[in-house]
């Protein structure tokens, strides 16, 4: 997997909400970071050759579009963790991950009801 760096996630956020888009629409998305025009192709051109973007020409700029969902690159981020930190264990960095935030009742109820379908769809599997 690619690292993306937190400037780059910047602008990968804004592709994830939109794309295709140029390069001064990105920047406009971006614009409460205080970077210029240089600084966003810049990165830009660093995810493109990470292989994190395509481009497509549209008369004399750019169109870029990400090649992987918000969700996929988040997924093999926590991937990436669980494995340097965690051994590839699940439950470790779940346990984590549930301790570090201030979980509602909402959220307990709806993370029991995934882990009982998980385990349902595991036994029907077995």
């Amino acid at each position: 997997m690619k690292k993306i760096s937190q400037s780059e996630l910047v602008i990968m956020d804004s592709l994830w909400e939109e794309a295709p888009m140029g390069a001064s629409e990105i920047a406009d998305k971006v614009s409460s970071e205080g970077w210029n025009i240089r600084t966003i192709k810049t990165l830009l051109s660093r995810l493109v050759q990470k292989g994190i973007l395509s481009t497509e020409p549209e008369g004399r700029r750019y169109l870029y579009t990400p090649l992987m969902s918000k969700e996929a690159y988040g997924a093999q981020v926590l991937d990436g963790i669980s494995k340097n930190f965690y051994g590839g264990r699940t439950a470790p960095l779940f346990l984590h991950l549930a301790k570090q935030k201030d979980l509602s009742d909402a959220d307990i109820d709806e993370i029991s009801s995934i882990l009982e379908r998980l385990k349902a769809e595991k036994d029907k599997s077995s």
